[in-house]
């Protein structure tokens, strides 16, 4: 992570008007250090980046918004992580349009894992829901960071489902980090912030805008070895994720729904493209070339898992009955069905019934 000295540089460059990603990147081919991009002279810096964007360098920022980043950076598990500091993602650094730096809340080390990006509608439905939840826990739990957009929907589930798992969640967003949007995930970004990261390339005050989600999305993607779609409509924010992963190389992964279901149709379309259809979370595994485990406490947590099976051992029952045998919601325990269904531990009967397998 940079030092103050540094961090004061980035913090006047991402400042300038007009100068993005790239320019600063160009730059730092030719300069040493941010440093040194700061204090050149508007003739050493026109010709590489013209001279309105040169003299804006040279003339500096006004200090207050420098400060204003630097008592964010003061607050604890806040970072600044620039282009060339070890911290930064190696996945983004393949993007073409890879930003010259991220703000980080939490835990910077997450972005250094492998991550499996879930997207979908934010308008799922129950059953969309409870998959992207249970494919996101099952996904964690094998070690797969999940990466969505904090959206709500399939990302809220999404993170909600990798929180539950080892290996935790990371929200991209198209904010400033010191706000969350939309409001009504607010508790859910503490949390992923206390137990994953929340990531934003946007400078600290900026407000959602449309055009910030298509960037936002190309993060998304870029941080993750594979893009798995829930539920989406044929124009959707999803399927610009999808696109965006097929550009940059990566998996793209589509769960098949009801030919009824608007909310079906993308998924349906991307697979025609040639996504991979997924029925269970160890498909993307295999295609990963990783393996689920096959013990139930790496899907599950093990007193949840084994509670499950034990109520279920005298004969099917309904998800009331079980949810007031096990003192769970039924929302919640609609997840742990659904991953246990996954896993061949239980099945689903006519009636609405389950029965354990074995």
């Amino acid at each position: 992570m940079p030092q103050r000295s540094d961090a004061v540089h980035w913090l006047t460059l991402e400042a300038v008007p007009g100068l993005g990603s790239d320019a600063v990147r160009h730059l730092l081919d030719v300069f040493p250090d941010v440093a040194s991009i700061c204090q050149a002279r508007v003739a050493q810096l026109s010709p590489l980046v013209g001279d309105k964007l040169a003299r804006g360098i040279a003339a500096g920022v006004d200090a207050g918004v420098v400060q204003t980043g630097l008592d964010w950076l003061a607050v604890p598990e806040n970072y600044l992580i620039p282009w060339g500091d070890p911290a930064y993602p190696a996945q983004l650094r393949e993007l073409a349009d890879a930003p010259a730096w991220l703000y980080v809340k939490g835990d910077p080390d997450w972005l250094a894992r492998p991550m499996l990006a879930i997207v979908g509608s934010r308008h799922a439905t129950p059953q969309g829901l409870r998959d992207a939840r249970a494919f996101a826990a099952a996904l964690s739990q094998a070690g797969l960071t999940i990466v969505s957009g904090l959206a709500l929907g399939v990302d809220a589930a999404a993170h909600e489902g990798g929180l539950e798992g080892l290996a935790s969640s990371v929200a991209v967003v198209a904010t400033g980090l010191d706000r969350v949007y939309p409001a009504g995930n607010r508790e859910l970004a503490h949390r992923l912030a206390a137990g994953g990261a929340i990531v934003s390339e946007f400078p600290l005050g900026t407000a959602p805008k449309r055009g910030h989600f298509p960037r936002r999305n190309r993060l998304i993607s870029g941080l993750a070895l594979g893009v798995l779609v829930v539920e989406a409509a044929t124009e959707s924010g999803s399927l610009i994720t999808a696109r965006l992963a097929g550009e940059q190389g990566r998996d793209v992964f589509a769960m098949p729904g009801s030919i009824h279901s608007p909310l079906s149709r993308g998924c349906h379309r991307l697979i025609k493209q040639g996504a991979k259809l997924v029925e269970s979370a160890t498909d993307i595994l295999e295609e990963l070339g990783r393996r689920l485990p096959p013990c139930t406490p790496d899907v599950l947590p093990a007193a949840t898992a084994d509670a499950l099976l034990v109520a279920l051992a005298g004969g099917p029952l309904s998800p009331d009955q079980l949810a007031g045998r096990l003192g769970l919601t039924v929302e919640t325990l609609s997840v742990r069905l659904l991953a246990a269904e996954m896993e061949g531990q239980v099945a689903r009967m006519p009636g609405g019934l389950y029965q354990r397998l074995y």
